[in-house]
């Protein structure tokens, strides 16, 4: 959700209508996502998506990381900036769903760079020696902060990692949240500012993406 579209819906609308359109995949995957799952809300969206995009495309990435497919919206975002022999590896628990996504990405003409797992991510990312250019997280949240413990060994000077939700609809201004979502989410946004191998900055886009660049 975004925070123009509940605070401010008119200014939503002029920031998506001022930015690039979403190829024609995109707006059908977005519309039956509305139609067929009960949160719909969970997917990347107009705005989130053409960020994705433009950062792929200026990187050019060999080998991306996607850790939460949900539907697959940003997973075909991420796709456009692929380079001609790069992969992107797209990880999600949710079989029940699973269809939904496959089905999206073998009508792409990115089929056959995509790599969808059903699979823990940090049983993935434990396991795995591959080293990634760019990462997108967007997955439980109660998991973000030993996803950055894991992520960080797997990324080299210039990787890019990009954590969705990090404003948590403004809950991390909570001092003594109780929920546990909040409290990692506030974790993780203090171990990424006090990182000295980082830099980043919290874009407040939608509800918030911490930006981070290996140096």
């Amino acid at each position: 959700m975004s925070f123009f579209e509940e605070k401010n819906p008119e200014m939503d609308r002029y920031l998506e209508n001022h930015a690039s359109s979403e190829p024609e995949i995109l707006k059908k995957l977005r519309r039956e996502t509305f139609q067929k799952t009960t949160q719909p809300h969970m997917i990347s969206g107009y705005q989130q998506g053409r960020l994705l995009t433009i950062v792929a495309q200026m990187m050019q990435p060999k080998n991306v990381l996607e850790i939460g497919t949900f539907t697959g919206y940003a997973t075909l975002c991420l796709a456009e900036g692929l380079s001609s022999e790069g992969k992107i590896t797209t990880l999600d628990v949710n079989e029940d769903l699973a269809y939904l996504p496959r089905k999206y990405f073998s009508e792409s003409e990115y089929s056959n760079q995509i790599n969808f797992k059903i699979q823990d991510a940090k049983e993935f990312l434990r396991n795995t020696d591959e080293v990634f250019d760019l990462v997108f997280i967007d997955a439980d949240k109660e998991n973000y902060a030993e996803y950055f413990r894991l992520i960080k060994p797997k990324t080299k000077s210039g990787s890019v990692v990009m954590f969705d939700n990090v404003l948590w609809y403004g809950k991390v201004l909570d001092e003594n949240p109780k929920q546990k979502s909040t409290q990692v989410i506030k974790e993780l946004n203090d171990l990424v500012a006090k990182d000295e191998d980082f830099e980043n900055l919290i874009l407040p886009l939608r509800d918030g993406v911490n930006f981070l660049r290996r140096k």
